[in-house]
């Protein structure tokens, strides 16, 4: 299969700059990166894809048995990776894509220069001590919902992610790139997502790691942030002054720079 054409890979940019992928997460597309990928696209070679099942991809594509652990997802990150012959990647994951990008760059780690992890959580789902900020209730309600209603769900679902309750406008984008996932595609997505536990591949990262938070975010709260800055070796943290758990649309010019402190010396 084309691998271009199955994740709607966009290659633009400095070809000379760079190599930054940007791996958006759940509900969302390569479009939320809208407002990141022309800036850094002046000095930068920017890869844009869109996750097998979301935006553009070929949804003729989509298997619910790939797709069932986040391994189906990172295999596809190493697959562009390989077609576009790219090296020294420097990989933005978003949400759920900052796992998927620390199971690539485990696999294959001399593929990779450095990982952003923004928004990052390696388990939603509260365990003992550790807290990933949902109960199991919570969890099951939240895909209970998703499953009997799920425009109802995005609608109501996407200014909480969102965070910034000023700007609506905001919490409408992300409903409306919610609303453009197939519903049945969604839902064993969402589970893959909100029923994942990466918290033991942390420490197996051996690619320099910047972990970004959002000074406040329901989806993945500091304390998870701490969790995955302790748990990488070497991994730097960096708290944006931002609200919500899209920094990219809701504070981009500090999305912009914390991504580009991690590529300034590969320039």
């Amino acid at each position: 299969m084309d691998v271009r054409s199955r994740n709607n890979v966009v290659d633009t940019g400095d070809r000379n700059g760079p190599v930054v992928l940007l791996a958006h997460g759940f509900g969302c597309d390569q479009n939320l990166w809208r407002l990141v990928a022309p800036v850094l696209a002046a000095d930068h070679r920017v890869v844009l894809f869109d996750h097998v099942g979301a935006g553009r991809s070929d949804l003729a594509a989509w298997d619910p048995d790939r797709y069932s652990t986040l391994h189906g997802y990172a295999e596809d990150v190493l697959d562009i990776c390989a077609d576009l012959d790219l090296r020294d990647v420097v990989l933005v994951g978003h949400s759920v894509s900052a796992m998927i990008g620390v199971l690539a760059a485990n696999r294959e780690p001399e593929r990779f220069a450095r990982l952003v992890l923004l928004t990052p959580s390696p388990r939603y789902l509260d365990d003992g001590d550790y807290r990933g900020g949902f109960s199991p209730a919570d969890i099951d309600e939240l895909l209970e919902s998703l499953d009997s209603n799920y425009l109802g769900w995005s609608a109501a679902m996407a200014p909480v992610i969102m965070g910034n309750p000023e700007r609506p406008e905001l919490g409408q984008e992300l409903a409306d790139s919610f609303c453009r996932t197939d519903p049945t595609i969604a839902s064993v997505f969402a589970r893959t997502t909100f029923l994942s536990d990466n918290r033991a591949d942390l420490a197996q990262v051996s690619v320099p790691t910047l972990v970004v938070e959002c000074a406040q975010d329901v989806i993945a709260p500091r304390e998870v942030g701490a969790y995955v800055h302790a748990r990488i070796p070497g991994s730097r943290l960096v708290t944006l002054d931002a609200t919500g758990h899209c920094p990219q649309l809701s504070a981009p010019e500090a999305t912009i720079e914390a991504i580009t402190s991690s590529t300034a010396d590969l320039r």
